[in-house]
């Protein structure tokens, strides 16, 4: 699907500092953060054009675990992911931009944020994500999600819900539909989430940032 950057769409007024003052607020009294239609416009339409016109091949069955337990597990998760490097022109601009409310973060939250991984994720029509977390505590690696949907004219019956649980009861907080510029921000390892199947290809970012567990033995790389 083309989604053409209309004057109007592009003339809207986006406040950077506005946003992540409002993100920092939420995560700072609730652990989470949710933002309909918040991504910048020329980002967000630089950001679907992108993964529109990626080769099919440069997305790769994902995985859960890390490094050399890395593992395809088709009963937990059956998305498809592209890692974002920086060298497209929408993949440099997107870590411009998680690096501008990095250090915001930093500034006001004082999370020590140090590292960003992130990456493009196609979930095929019926693709799903289980319940887990990003992060297990006292394991000092992800403390900050983030995820933006890149999905035009999303309506509620197509599904692709992100569904966010209470750590301790497992009782739903909250449903966020997957349309176009939202932006959800929440604690790694403070909140259980699963991403429901849709009936249509869903595609969002999704990063984490990690605070720095290198040791005199080891080098601890964003991934």
């Amino acid at each position: 699907m083309n989604v053409v950057l209309t004057e109007e769409f592009a003339a809207k007024q986006f406040d950077d500092e506005l946003l992540f003052d409002l993100m920092s607020t939420n995560i700072a009294t609730q652990g989470y953060s949710i933002h309909p239609n918040s991504l910048p416009p020329t980002l967000l339409y630089k950001l679907h054009q992108h993964v529109q016109t990626m080769p099919d091949n440069n997305f790769k069955r994902a995985g859960i675990g890390r490094e050399d337990n890395l593992m395809v597990n088709n009963f937990v998760r059956k998305d498809e992911v592209c890692w974002i490097n920086g060298e497209s022109d929408a993949g440099k601009a997107w870590l411009d931009w998680a690096a501008d409310l990095q250090r915001y973060l930093n500034r006001h939250l004082f999370l020590g944020l140090f590292s960003f991984e992130s990456h493009f994720a196609h979930y095929s029509p019926g693709d799903y994500y289980k319940k887990h977390k990003d992060a297990f505590k006292g394991q000092a690696n992800r403390v900050l999600s983030v995820v933006v949907y890149l999905n035009p004219d999303w309506i509620a019956d197509d599904g692709g819900e992100l569904v966010m649980y209470h750590d301790e009861t497992q009782e739903e907080i909250l449903k966020v539909t997957p349309g176009f510029g939202t932006i959800v921000a929440f604690l790694s390892e403070e909140f259980p989430h699963e991403v429901l199947p849709a009936s249509r290809d869903r595609y969002s970012i999704a990063g984490w940032y990690r605070v720095n567990s290198s040791g005199i033995d080891k080098v601890d790389p964003p991934r």
